[in-house]
C-alpha cells in the first residue's frame, strides 16, 4: 500500500474508538472490583459478628478474632488486621441491610465507607451519603465535607426528622434536591484567604478568583451566571452581587454580599431584585428565584420576627476563617438547638 494511501485511512478515528473502548472496559473492571470488595468486607464483618462474637462471651470472642487477623494479615496482607477486620464488623454493624450495600457498592468506594461508619447518627450517615452520590464526592473532599460538618451546617439538620428522610429520598430517587439540602449557615470560606480588613468588593473579587473552590462550599449543581448584574427599575439602575443557577432545583440564586451584620432593609432591597427576576429571567420551567444573604453576623431572633427562616430569601452566615472545631460544634449545635424551640414554639 502506498504511503499517501495509508495517509488517507482514518487511523487516529479507529484508535480513538478502540482506546474508548478499552477505557470503558478497565473503567468497569475497576467498579466491579471495588463492588466484590466492599460486599467481601460486609460478608466478612456479618460472619464475625453473627457466628463469633453474638455466640461467645466478649474475651473469647476477641481471642478468635485477634488469632484470625494474624493468620489472614500473613496470607492476604495489612487490610484483614485486627483493626481491619473491626471496620469490617462494624461495616455490618452500620448497614445491615445487603441489598443497600450491594447498591451503594456500585457508587461508592470502600475508603468511603470507612469515613461513613465513623458516624453514628443514622440520620447523619443517610446524608453524607445522599450527598456524596449526588455530587460525586472523591475521598478527600468527602472527608472534607465530614470534618467541615456539613449535616449540622445545612439547614436540613435543624428539620424534624421526618422531613429530614423525606429530602433524602427525593434526593436520592427523584434527584430532586430541595433549599434544606442546598443553603448552608454558616459558610466557610476560609479558603479565600482574606486579610482582617476587607470590602466587599475585595470579598466578591476573592470570591470570583477561587470559583472552583467557592462552588464547591456550594454545590456541584451550580452554574455561574455572572456578577453584577445591572438592572433597572424605573429611573434606577441596581447591581446584583453574585447570580447562580442551580441545576436540580431548576432556579436562579442570587448571593448578596455584607460585612458587617445582617440588618433588616436587607430584606426590602432582595426582595426587590427577587422580584426583577422573576419578572424578566427566569424561564418557564423554572422555579421561583431564591436569594442568600451572606453577612458577617446576624441575630436569630431578627431572623426570626423577619420570616427569614423560611421562604425564598435566606440569611446565612459566613466565616473568613475555619475557627477551632470545638468552638464551631459549639455554634452549630446552639443553632440546631434554638431552630427546634421556635418550631415548637409555632
Amino acid at each position: 500500500m502506498e504511503n499517501n494511501e495509508i495517509k488517507n485511512l482514518d487511523i487516529q478515528g479507529n484508535y480513538s474508538y478502540i482506546i474508548s473502548l478499552i477505557e470503558t472496559s478497565k473503567s468497569s473492571t475497576l467498579k466491579s472490583i471495588n463492588s466484590e470488595l466492599i460486599i467481601l468486607y460486609w460478608k466478612i464483618g456479618k460472619y464475625i459478628q453473627k457466628d463469633i462474637l453474638d455466640k461467645a462471651d466478649k474475651i473469647y470472642g476477641e481471642n478468635i478474632v485477634v488469632e484470625l487477623s494474624k493468620r489472614l494479615t500473613s496470607n492476604y496482607g495489612r487490610g484483614f488486621s485486627k483493626s481491619g477486620l473491626s471496620r469490617m464488623i462494624n461495616f455490618y454493624r452500620k448497614f445491615k441491610d445487603f441489598e443497600i450495600v450491594a447498591t451503594l457498592s456500585q457508587q461508592l468506594s470502600w475508603s468511603h465507607f470507612v469515613e461513613l461508619i465513623k458516624i453514628e447518627n443514622e440520620l447523619k450517615r443517610e446524608f453524607y451519603v445522599a450527598m456524596a452520590i449526588n455530587e460525586g464526592w472523591s475521598v478527600r473532599v468527602f472527608k472534607e465535607r465530614i470534618n467541615s460538618m456539613l449535616f449540622e451546617r445545612t439547614a436540613i439538620s435543624k428539620k424534624p426528622e421526618e422531613t429530614i428522610k423525606k429530602d433524602l429520598e427525593l434526593l436520592s430517587n427523584q434527584k430532586i434536591m430541595t433549599e434544606s439540602l442546598f443553603i448552608k449557615d454558616p459558610y466557610i470560606l476560609d479558603f479565600l484567604g482574606l486579610e482582617d480588613s476587607y470590602s466587599e468588593k475585595d470579598l466578591e473579587n476573592r470570591i470570583l478568583q477561587e470559583l472552583e473552590k467557592f462552588l464547591l462550599e456550594f454545590g456541584s449543581d451550580f452554574a455561574f451566571m455572572g456578577r453584577q448584574k445591572r438592572i433597572q427599575i424605573g429611573n434606577k439602575d441596581y447591581y446584583l452581587d453574585l447570580l447562580f443557577y442551580h441545576r436540580k432545583m431548576r432556579r436562579l440564586v442570587l448571593i448578596e454580599l455584607k460585612l458587617g451584620e445582617f440588618e433588616p432593609q436587607y430584606k426590602g432591597q432582595v426582595e426587590l431584585y427577587l422580584k426583577w427576576l422573576s419578572k424578566y429571567e427566569k424561564q418557564e420551567f423554572e422555579e421561583e428565584p431564591i436569594a442568600i444573604i451572606l453577612c458577617a453576623s446576624k441575630d436569630s431572633e431578627e431572623i426570626e420576627l423577619l420570616g427569614l427562616t423560611e421562604g425564598n430569601i435566606r440569611v446565612s452566615e459566613y466565616l473568613a476563617s475555619l475557627p477551632p472545631k470545638k468552638l464551631l460544634e459549639e455554634k452549630l449545635h446552639k443553632a440546631v438547638l434554638e431552630a427546634k424551640e421556635l418550631a415548637i414554639q409555632k
